[in-house]
């Protein structure tokens, strides 16, 4: 099977999931950020789903793409748990300070 160089560029690029403040300009608020990082997890995760269904039930596709979906799917979901990390910790350091 010949490596298709030009198919990989049809896989999106890795972006972080965007977790904007209520100053932003979606104004939804931290929830609506929340509830829209955990959508960019899921996509990425169904894309690597799809990606690897296709190629086993039909044929559709190639290993490398593959590979390169689930690889974007890992990644965004480690980014995601390192971000939510991030909150955790601040929120324990703001319960510490004393009132």
């Amino acid at each position: 099977m010949a490596m298709k160089i030009g198919a990989v560029s049809t896989l999106p690029p890795i972006t972080a999931p965007s977790l904007s403040g209520p100053g932003s300009s979606n104004g939804g608020g931290f929830g609506a950020a929340l509830s829209a990082a955990v959508s960019q997890v899921e996509a990425a995760r169904n894309s690597a789903t799809t990606a690897a269904n296709d190629l086993l039930a039909y044929g559709k596709g190639d290993v490398h793409n593959v590979a390169l979906a689930a690889q974007r799917a890992d990644i965004t979901f480690e980014m995601f748990q390192q971000v939510r990390n991030k909150f955790v910790q601040a929120y324990q350091e703001i319960m510490k300070m004393p009132m």
